[in-house]
């Protein structure tokens, strides 16, 4: 950029944020006198954040315009600025022109570029525009040849937000990255001129066409998508589930959750899942799921990093995650990434959106059990936002509905997220999130179950360079319950139950280059467990307070994980985590005479340590491989390997995860659970690349997996290693799975057939089961098939339906009565030798968009719809009453009829 003789020497001061050409332009003829001529059309996509105090035009003009495609040339003598795209104007003759000749015109000097850094921050331009050309790095006059780095943030346009999840492709080659879950990414290209294809779920496909120089930054802003109802986009770039190493991992964003009916019309995360292949609900009416023979205390539930104990409102009839707040979820049911730990089934990534940075917006519904309210907006525009989200129930007038047997119950639940989002500068963020839940019950009784969900984290992500970048995290996480009852006064009572955990953790990603991603990090989590606890309840109670010693442990890993491309096709991810985990005091530990069962008579003596001591220490390399080959653009086939190592141990009577469930870390005499998996899969996609398909198989071996003795006691129990059994485990299946993400008609059909055995192991139980003999986990359910579709008639009118079925789960039945030592006894079945009926349901909902103008206030829409459309009796529970001298089974059900629903919502 060159200037004319007599450069002005005013010294002005100026502070812009993110100002336009015209912004720019006006502030800058007011201060300093000259007048600016430029082509606005070619402007429009100027941003200008520049802070100078006492600097001159020219130093402001060359710091606002270093290192983009924009130039300027000033004329003092008539005090006028040229501002320019591409090409510069010059406003002097060549030095050397006239020769030096005598008489001779001598060449104006240049003045020399002034730059400063001190006080001047340096603009930030957001590539924008598909059909501009983007200079990136230190422009030189010639480009080396050679690689540089090229990273930055995808966002939407409208509302300011990170996309996760958006691929980058190099056009004409297979290259590419994904952003991380904060919208970042990095990659590796070429110098020079690039086309750059962008995509992100639910935003409009687009372009950037970049020149790399050197190292930079480049920031994209996405349009949200508006499909035409007839159209059925053909893109090359939709092969991500071809083309990604990881296998065995579904990604849903929330506009496909929203299609799916659920039960009182609300969207839910978890019910959704409960479609996807290999997952299986534990029953009708909750939330709890199975993954690949896994139990549900085997499944690490994750919101925003925070750990989810208990996942489930209002009997399991709704999901602990608000629908308006929730941006995507992950699941990983093998391929599980290094820095995951702590379960050996499955990881459950919940991820909440960011507030808009622009905007102050915001939505509500209302249905026949609940309503909710979220608000969202900036803090400081374009730096900081938040997003407030919360729903409340009332359901007492539906419980009054019911049969006379539960006329006189009551239940509420409510839930409350703030999250919080600042950008400190382009290198830091801060992330504050925050939940909050309440369960409280009682089912015509005077018993009453509350129970809750208290998580808050900060996350402070740092950019070392364009090619490293760390997360750092830090939270707590609690979940309790209580139950009391004082129907009785001098037998009420109050139990308790918390679990307590600390978080710490740092996540690293470097870019070694374009065929290397490394991942290291390391984690620590502090446990405190109160594993029940009895009080008085009441004034005139007489109960003895009865408590369980509490426990505490520290679990710490450290991973590295490195994702190699050897070639375009063949792709291989590679890592390792290893786990520690240590058994702290104060507690008191039962010694037990070796080689013979854990009962009370077989113990020796006791242990007390004290606090923070060290009593017993586990450890265990976890291995994580997967490898992707192309066969050809639409078809590959993958390979995955894991171990896995879980330390906390679920104790309940039910299938389901309950409020009443207790946790119990592992000691000296309960061992941890080990998991290894191994996967292969199948990807082809058709109709040029509209549809996907797929086919996997698996097969999971588990360790010192807990069943239970006959007649076990959980509820303050203080030796209960003399009540569990420890097993073994396998589990096989394989998975088909068709999803069609386009057009009128969309959604996804499964079908699973999986097998889940279980085997006694523990030489210390003291009883067999099965005499040793494998037999069928409570949660074996060898078939299953799931259909979500969704059609749309038009841009307002859509329907929904979907159909699920599966085998019934195992039960152990009364077969017969004798006679033993004068008394009546009964004799039961092989464990989980026969089967409750099999499961299915059918739900349907109409949705009513309002109209679709743009510039409106308030946009509305209606949800109408029946659950269990054909009214199946599916059980929720069963029993056995002897009444007369006969045993009688009994089934519980729940939903025994269609149940209609209609939702209100509104978006502001």
């Amino acid at each position: 950029m060159l200037s004319a003789q007599n450069l002005p020497t005013k010294a002005i001061s100026v502070n812009f944020q993110n100002a336009n050409a015209e912004q720019f332009a006006h502030e800058l003829e007011l201060k300093s006198g000259y007048h600016f001529y430029y082509d606005p059309e070619k402007f429009d996509s100027l941003k200008v954040t520049l802070q100078a105090t006492d600097k001159t035009l020219d130093d402001i003009l060359n710091v606002a315009f270093h290192n983009t495609i924009y130039h300027y040339a000033i004329v003092s003598a008539k005090k006028q600025v040229f501002l320019t795209t591409g090409r510069e104007i010059r406003t002097q003759v060549a030095p050397g022109y006239f020769n030096n000749k005598p008489g001779a015109v001598q060449p104006i000097a240049v003045a020399p570029v002034t730059e400063f850094t001190d006080d001047v921050k340096q603009p930030v331009i957001e590539a924008t525009i598909e059909n501009k050309l983007y200079e990136v790095g230190v422009k030189t006059s010639t480009i080396k040849p050679g690689n540089s780095t090229l990273s930055g943030y995808v966002k939407d346009s409208k509302s300011g937000s990170a996309i996760a999840g958006a691929s980058i492709t190099v056009a004409g080659t297979k290259a590419g990255v994904i952003t991380d879950q904060f919208g970042y990414y990095t990659m590796v290209l070429p110098r020079g001129r690039e086309v750059l294809n962008i995509r992100g779920l639910g935003m409009k496909d687009t372009r950037r066409q970049i020149i790399l120089y050197t190292d930079g930054d480049l920031n994209i802003e996405l349009l949200q998508q508006v499909t035409r109802l007839k159209e059925v986009k053909v893109s090359g770039d939709k092969v991500a589930n071809v083309r990604g190493v990881e296998l065995s991992v579904s990604k849903l964003d929330i506009k496909s959750i929203k299609q799916v009916p659920a039960v009182f019309g609300e969207a839910d995360v978890l019910r959704v899942i409960l479609t996807l292949p290999g997952v299986q609900t534990v029953g009708e009416a909750t939330t709890g799921f199975n993954v690949r023979g896994g139990a549900a205390d085997q499944n690490l539930i994750l919101l925003n990093d925070a750990t989810i104990y208990n996942p489930a409102h209002f009997f399991g009839f709704f999901s602990a995650f608000n629908p308006d707040i929730v941006k995507d979820v992950e699941l990983y049911k093998s391929s599980i990434p290094e820095k995951f730990g702590g379960r050996i089934s499955s990881v459950l990534e919940v991820t909440d959106r960011e507030g808009n940075k622009k905007l102050f917006t915001g939505s509500a519904g209302i249905g026949l059990l609940t309503s909710r309210l979220n608000i969202e907006g900036p803090i400081v525009k374009d730096k900081t936002s938040f997003i407030f989200g919360g729903r409340t129930s009332y359901s007492d007038w539906l419980l009054n509905l019911l049969p006379e047997a539960y006329k006189h119950s009551h239940a509420s639940f409510y839930d409350l997220n703030l999250d919080i989002s600042h950008q400190i500068d382009k290198n830091n963020n801060i992330y504050l999130t925050t939940y909050l839940s309440n369960d409280n019950f009682r089912l015509n009784s005077d018993t009453t179950y509350n129970y809750s969900n208290k998580n808050a984290n900060i996350k402070w992500k740092h950019n070392f360079s364009n090619k490293f970048f760390g997360v750092f995290t830090t939270g707590v996480d609690r979940y309790s319950y209580d139950i009391s009852s004082a129907q009785v006064p001098v037998d009420g009572y109050k139990l308790n139950f918390a679990i307590n955990q600390t978080n710490l953790k740092a996540d690293f990603t470097y870019y070694l280059g374009s065929q290397h991603t490394l991942d290291f990090g390391f984690s620590s989590i502090y446990y405190s467990l109160n594993p029940g606890d009895e009080e008085p309840f009441g004034s005139g109670s007489l109960v003895v307070p009865d408590v369980v010693p509490g426990e505490h442990a520290l679990e710490s890993a450290i991973y590295l994980g490195d994702k190699y491309d050897v070639t375009p096709d063949l792709s291989i991810s590679a890592g390792l985590r290893f786990s520690i985990f240590n058994y702290l005091g104060a507690h008191t530990v039962d010694n037990y005479a070796p080689n013979l069962p854990r009962i009370p008579a077989n113990v020796v003596d006791s242990t007390t340590y004290g606090a923070n001591k060290v009593i017993k220490t586990y450890n265990h390399p976890e291995i994580r491989i997967s490898a992707r080959y192309n066969i050809n653009d639409d078809l590959s086939v993958k390979a995955g390997y894991n171990t896995l190592a879980q330390y906390i141990h679920q104790l309940s009577n039910s299938t389901a995860i309950s409020p009443i469930d207790v946790y119990k870390l592992s000691d000296p005499n309960i061992k941890p659970q080990f998991g290894s998996q191994v996967s292969l899969g199948l990807f082809k996609n058709v109709q040029a690349n509209t549809i996907e398909t797929s086919v996997e198989v698996y097969y999971k071996r588990i360790n010192n997996y807990l069943d239970y003795k006959s007649s076990a006691v959980l509820l303050l129990n203080q030796h209960i290693e003399q009540d569990v059994l420890s097993t073994e485990g396998k589990a096989y299946g394989v998975e088909f799975s068709l999803r069609k993400n386009t057009g009128k008609l969309n959604g996804w059909i499964n079908y699973t057939y999986s097998r889940t055995f279980l085997r006694q192991d523990d030489p210390n139980a003291g009883e067999l089961i099965n005499k040793g003999a494998w037999y069928p986990a409570n949660y074996d359910k060898p078939h299953s098939f799931n259909f979500a579709g969704n059609y749309r008639f038009t841009h307002r009118y859509s329907v929904s339906l979907n159909v699920t079925y599966s085998t019934g789960r195992p039960i152990t039945l009364p077969i017969a009565e004798y006679y033993s030592l004068g008394s009546e006894r009964v004799l039961y079945s092989d464990r989980n030798a026969y089967r409750i009926p099999d499961y299915f349901r059918s739900d349907f909902s109409l949705n009513i968009d309002g109209n679709h103008k743009v510039h409106q206030r308030f946009h509305n829409s209606w949800t109408i719809g029946v659950y269990n459309l054909t009214g199946r009796q599916n059980a929720y529970s069963t029993f056995f009453q002897e009444q007369g001298g006969i045993i009688n089974g009994y089934q519980l059900s729940i939903f025994a009829r269609p149940i209609p629903f209609i939702n209100y919502n509104i978006r502001f």
